[in-house]
């Protein structure tokens, strides 16, 4: 072989392998709803390049209220779904595993919201009309209901419209921290009382990374990749310039406004959902099992989970965010 043939033959190798290391694992996260300030961090580490960075090449694609991300998960749609640990536990109780890796929100955003000269603190909602989701049947409102002595009978449907809850004092309704609270103080010109349930002992994880267990066990290095990047995203996006991450969630999502998105932010912060609770001590998306074994033990008592048919140690794996330590 005569020398200029050989260095060719070395340099062609080496872009080869060049090529290969540059190249982006694909991976898909499906969101649990239409693209907001509280799916931020993850498109502030697609906007930033930190999954690029990470080697994967990253597609966010949205849910929505007709999209069912834990059977898309399952039927291999998606690499990880943006879940809630009662959903992901419950799940299993048809044989689907699937598995929590990280919480990137420390508290669960639901709360309750009432007119504030009659709803000062929870044991108010005694007497009240109560408006929940049909969902809320099989998640809060069976704990909600046992904490404080409520009665079904409360109970209406919500319909994702406050002018109900605007027009009668006596009715408390459920939302979400930075989204109902706010629609009705633009509309109704006066700021509601919103109690996180998660302030009052609700304990569940929520905007989880969730994946398939057959996914973890052929794909930890790209599952470790994604819960670092994005971390680091949340970190980034609560803490330094959001812009390039909003103007990728306004892309996605037309209808979402500047204020909406600043006061998510606003309240994301304030609240603590990201960096407050353990994540203040081991990092933003650390879970503990303490803290998941509460919601499976709330879960079992109040007969919303089979605990025949549900292993809890098969629900969720710490291996990703026990040296995590993305601090806020």
């Amino acid at each position: 072989m005569n020398r200029p043939f050989f260095i060719g033959l070395v340099a062609a190798f080496s872009a080869s392998l060049s090529s290969a290391a540059l190249a982006q694992e694909k991976f898909v996260y499906l969101t649990n709803w239409f693209a907001q300030a509280e799916h931020g961090g993850f498109y502030q580490a697609l906007a930033q390049g930190l999954y690029k960075k990470a080697g994967l090449d990253v597609t966010l694609r949205m849910g929505g209220p007709q999209v069912n991300g834990l059977q898309l998960l399952a039927a291999g749609q998606a690499d990880c779904y943006m879940g809630y640990d009662v959903q992901t536990m419950k799940v299993h109780e048809q044989g689907v595993r699937a598995v929590t890796v990280a919480a990137a929100f420390q508290k669960d955003p639901e709360v309750m919201i009432g007119h504030p000269e009659v709803f000062k603190k929870m044991e108010d909602l005694k007497g009240k009309t109560i408006l929940i989701s049909s969902d809320a049947n099989t998640n809060f409102w069976p704990w909600l209901r046992s904490v404080y002595g409520l009665s079904d009978s409360q109970v209406r449907p919500y319909t994702f419209n406050v002018q109900p809850f605007i027009a009668d004092k006596n009715t408390v309704q459920q939302g979400y921290l930075s989204s109902e609270p706010y629609a009705i103080e633009k509309q109704a010109k006066f700021k509601p009382t919103a109690l996180l349930m998660a302030d009052h002992g609700w304990p569940p994880y929520s905007t989880t990374i969730v994946c398939m267990e057959d996914t973890i066990k052929k794909r930890p290095k790209a599952v470790a990749a994604f819960v670092k990047a994005s971390m680091e995203g949340w970190k980034s996006y609560l803490k330094g310039d959001p812009s390039a991450a909003n103007a990728l969630i306004k892309k996605d999502n037309p209808n979402m406004t500047d204020d909406l998105i600043a006061h998510g932010i606003k309240m994301m912060n304030e609240t603590g959902l990201v960096s407050g609770g353990d994540a203040a001590k081991l990092g933003i998306g650390v879970m503990t099992e303490e803290r998941l074994k509460k919601t499976y033990d709330i879960m079992v008592s109040l007969k919303l989970l089979d605990p025949t048919k549900v292993d809890f140690k098969r629900t969720y794996t710490l291996e990703f965010v026990k040296n995590l330590k993305v601090m806020p």
